[in-house]
């Protein structure tokens, strides 16, 4: 990959110098339910109506979703060439990884790597806001905070495991919009992936200036998307589990770091 200067957007965000995981995101509740992410919820929800509305919603991104992004962000990917290079290392699934920073990451992740049916780790109070149908749909998995809902949760991706299935995570947790340093990540992709010995492929999104056509799509100060895809990381599951899970996620930091063309990041790796 090309040695690159990271474009850093002025939307005069105040962003925190303290808390790396501090919510920027309004979530507008849905006030006429409230849902509890115990071990009796469906984590892997094998019902028609989830199935169907499934289906919908991957539809829809491949029919219109993927192109408006696209069309808005200009959105571009780099060294895309890994799908084919380490086809046969990603037979039986692999773990995505990439910086939370504006509404359509996920979107462009699945884009990037030619539209694979996805599982994404998300946290549970966005399963409780208006917009928790489409983050189902789209394969989003609430994160419980209990024991009981903890042993189900890892139950589910169990299953998912076993049928070769992609997991994406945002290791950085919250979404900040449009955010250039690689914020410090959670440990979750990582000891998953150690658990399963399934390859990481990390993604780093920077940003371009908005230019030509694209001016009509958008404020002038909106970036342009680029997404960059790492080399894939492999963990070594004969090495002790917590000093393994370490080492790669310093190893995914760096690498994203790097493909986000920033010289000097102003987060560490480890955010716990």
């Amino acid at each position: 990959m090309e040695d690159q200067a990271a474009y850093l957007p002025d939307l005069s965000i105040d962003y925190p110098e303290d808390n790396p995981t501090e919510q920027l995101v309004k979530i507008v509740y849905d006030t006429d339910q409230r849902i509890t992410f115990d071990d009796t919820y469906p984590y892997l929800d094998q019902s028609k109506d989830f199935k169907w509305n499934h289906f919908k919603c991957y539809a829809g991104l491949f029919c219109g979703v993927f192109w408006i992004n696209k069309l808005r962000y200009g959105v571009r990917v780099k060294n895309r060439s890994v799908m084919r290079r380490y086809r046969k290392e990603f037979r039986n699934g692999a773990i995505t990884l990439c910086n939370h920073v504006y509404r359509w990451d996920a979107v462009s992740v699945l884009y990037a790597i030619r539209y694979r049916l996805t599982w994404i780790p998300v946290l549970a109070e966005h399963m409780m806001g208006t917009e928790k149908w489409f983050m189902r749909s789209i394969g989003g998995i609430p994160v419980p905070d209990n024991a009981k809902g903890t042993r189900a949760f890892y139950k589910a991706f169990d299953e998912l495991h076993e049928r070769k299935q992609w997991i994406h995570f945002f290791p950085e947790a919250r979404s900040w919009k449009f955010y250039a340093p690689i914020r410090p990540f959670q440990k979750g992709a990582f000891t998953m992936a150690y658990k399963y010995g399934m390859p990481i492929l990390p993604c780093a999104i920077s940003y371009r200036e908005r230019k030509g056509i694209y001016k009509w799509f958008d404020k002038p100060e909106v970036p342009l998307i680029t997404l960059t895809m790492c080399e894939p990381i492999f963990p070594d599951t004969t090495a002790p589990r917590k000093d393994e899970v370490d080492r790669l996620r310093d190893l995914a930091h760096s690498e994203m770091v790097k493909a986000a063309g920033i010289k000097e990041n102003t987060w560490p790796s480890a955010a716990d």
